[in-house]
């Protein structure tokens, strides 16, 4: 049986590590390279860096922190804001990334994530995903695909988008619940588990983790293959080893770090 990945994520603003609620009301939290080693030697399994406005001002990656991060950790990581093209994406995985990660991208322009794929396997690529809930009429899951940080919507229904990713190539797909990020209420379930039984790639179950057992939760009631964490062990109340203690007492297949 597979391992249960445990995945921090640390969101980059002006070259430090930043978090909030809802994508708002954002607070400093350190350098970015200093994290990931402190995580990648605590014992997780990836790591997710999302350049949180480079998209918004129409910028770049930037490019020196993938480098540093690559040189300073040995497990992979996946990377995503301001990538616009395959030569973008191409950049990332030279300066050392693991997996690229669309979004707004790939919702204007869904062939982007075919590209990649044939570029450079669809192992490479992961989709993310803004999903809120929705009464809208056009979004038949109940759960409406959001861009630009929650500030866009978009008309497409979260399943259907899922699954037209999987088809076009991407190998992985992050649900990011917009109405549960940075809560630490627990994962929105209902919403990962019709993600992952729609696709038949792994699904990353994103946005509200605040205790080890929610981790628990989203992988044995919603068949989630990964789960990122962030306000829960930037805090510093938990460590990757707490969670991973509590997910192996429960029977969930981890890596264990200690």
């Amino acid at each position: 049986m597979l391992t249960k990945r445990v995945i921090p994520c640390l969101d980059v603003r002006q070259g430090r590590v930043t978090k909030g609620v809802k994508f708002k009301n954002n607070i400093d939290l350190g350098d970015p390279v200093e994290m990931a080693v402190r995580y990648s030697d605590g014992g997780a399994d990836e790591l997710v860096f999302y350049d949180i406005t480079a998209s918004a001002e129409r910028r770049p990656i930037d490019i020196g922190m993938v480098a540093a991060v690559a040189r300073a950790i040995r497990i992979p990581f996946a990377v995503g804001g301001g990538i616009s093209t395959v030569a973008d994406m191409e950049r990332v995985i030279l300066a050392g990334a693991e997996k690229v990660s669309v979004n707004s991208l790939a919702v204007k322009n869904p062939s982007i994530i075919a590209e990649g794929a044939r570029a450079f396997g669809r192992q490479c690529i992961v989709l993310g995903m803004d999903p809120v809930k929705s009464d809208n009429p056009a979004c038949p899951s109940g759960y409406e695909i959001t861009t630009r940080g929650f500030r866009e919507f978009t008309g497409m229904d979260a399943v259907d988008w899922a699954r037209r990713a999987a088809d076009l190539g991407a190998g992985e797909i992050v649900v990011n619940s917009v109405d549960a990020d940075g809560t630490r209420a627990g994962f929105a379930l209902e919403l990962t588990r019709l993600i992952a039984e729609a696709v038949g790639v792994p699904v990353v179950a994103s946005g509200g983790a605040g205790r080890p057992e929610h981790l628990v939760t989203v992988f044995q009631e919603a068949a989630a293959d990964a789960a990122i964490v962030a306000g829960m062990i930037h805090t510093g109340e938990y460590t990757i080893a707490d969670i991973k203690r509590v997910m192996h007492a429960a029977g969930v297949p981890t890596r264990l770090s200690y």
